[in-house]
């Protein structure tokens, strides 16, 4: 089947987060997709409504085995039915599991920039996060057709880890907003010092599958039994298939003692169980959908591909990473001024575009800005133009 990702959408009329400002504005922000969402997706969904009857649902067999079958045949992860538990979202995996595995006043690691929610699981459960920042490296003398790549500075981690008061490690895998896909080696690497120090490590996988084209990622708990033993990973199939207004997920927990402790708090905090369109939507987008998400993944590929030849002939100041996962951008606009905040203001307010600041991804993120691509061509295109604006407003005045 062929899918039209240029075909635009208005999606105002219900609603949605990304679309909350003025009509002058283009949002290019907050991440989800401006694509609808697959088509076999689309019509089980109609025929659920059409059943009519949206009552309690329960949590089916083939629920499992619809993860199971995913992760082996995309991932090649061998994971046992009795290792997952149902949740409604990958947030309320993480808070859950911040609030059940650590105490009020302890620490949690987190390499940044990362998700900006992170902070907010972490802080608005009474803990402290503690940033280690990961390196950004020039990559102009390199063979690499990127500004910038990001390492992790094992050393500062050693050392943070150390820390007694450090219980839990929360990891971002593939990372947002950087699009790194961490190696086995460099996980390898995470499960050993956190073990050596006692840490646990809450793995969100949300953006596993939206990858460049040839690209494959390394799940935390399948580098070995240590990562799986001492591991909560968060997965869903709700951001590659642009449905996170239906909520569905699930937590991955090989350790029994670690699965019950998880499963307990979801359940405390009712995050445990399906609504009515929860099972439906994640096994058409598991089962039907794959066809679409390779396609998507080439055109967000392709509009990644875009925004970085443009934006180099038109702002050459800018350094950009495309990053080999997600449908971000990180754009470093330090040569526009420190203040990403007062840039990010202006970029929106007047020349029409709306980024994501990147200091609400910790201190490392300051002077940078997220990008979404997602979107449709023609939108990518006036995106750029509206970005290229920039070089005027803080270059040339």
């Amino acid at each position: 089947m062929n899918y039209n990702f240029d075909q635009l959408t208005d999606r105002r009329q219900y609603d949605p987060v990304k679309w909350d400002c003025d009509a002058s504005v283009l949002p290019m922000w907050v991440a989800d997709m401006d694509f609808e969402t697959a088509p076999e997706i689309k019509s089980v969904l109609k025929e659920r409504v059409n059943h009519g009857i949206f009552g309690y649902t329960d949590i089916p067999d083939r629920w499992y085995q619809l993860y199971q079958d995913w992760w082996q045949n995309r991932h090649h992860l061998t994971i046992e039915k009795d290792w997952l538990v149902y949740a409604s979202g990958v947030i309320p995996v993480l808070s859950s599991s911040i609030r059940r595995l650590s105490a009020p006043g302890e620490n949690v690691l987190v390499m940044t920039p990362a998700y900006n929610i992170f902070r907010n699981c972490i802080v608005n459960n009474g803990r402290n996060m503690v940033e280690c920042p990961l390196v950004c490296e020039n990559t102009t003398s390199r063979e690499s057709d990127e500004d910038m790549h990001y390492l992790i500075d094992f050393d500062a981690m050693d050392s943070l880890l150390s820390n007694p008061q450090t219980s839990l490690l929360l990891l971002c895998n593939p990372q947002n907003p950087t699009g790194r896909i961490w190696t086995a080696e460099e996980l390898d690497r995470i499960g050993e010092l956190c073990e050596k120090h006692g840490v646990l490590v809450i793995s969100d996988e949300i953006h596993c599958d939206i990858l460049r084209p040839g690209a494959s990622y390394v799940p935390f708990a399948s580098v070995n039994d240590r990562n799986a033993r001492i591991s909560i990973t968060a997965i869903a199939p709700t951001k590659c298939f642009n449905i996170a207004g239906i909520p569905t997920a699930a937590a991955l927990v090989p350790d029994s003692l670690l699965r019950h402790k998880v499963w307990r708090q979801l359940n405390t905090d009712e995050c445990g169980e399906p609504n009515a369109f929860s099972i439906v939507a994640c096994d058409a987008a598991f089962s039907q959908g794959e066809n679409w998400l390779n396609a998507m993944n080439r055109y967000v590929w392709e509009n990644k591909l875009l925004v970085e030849k443009e934006l180099k002939k038109l702002a050459p100041e800018l350094k950009i990473l495309k990053g080999d996962s997600t449908y971000l951008m990180w754009i470093d606009v330090r040569a526009w001024g420190e203040d990403d905040r007062e840039i990010g203001h202006r970029l929106k307010h007047e020349a029409g575009v709306w980024l994501s600041y990147g200091s609400q991804y910790g201190n490392s993120g300051k002077g940078f800005l997220r990008l979404n691509v997602a979107t449709q061509r023609e939108r990518i295109l006036e995106g750029i133009s509206r970005i290229a604006k920039g070089h005027e407003l803080f270059l040339n005045h």
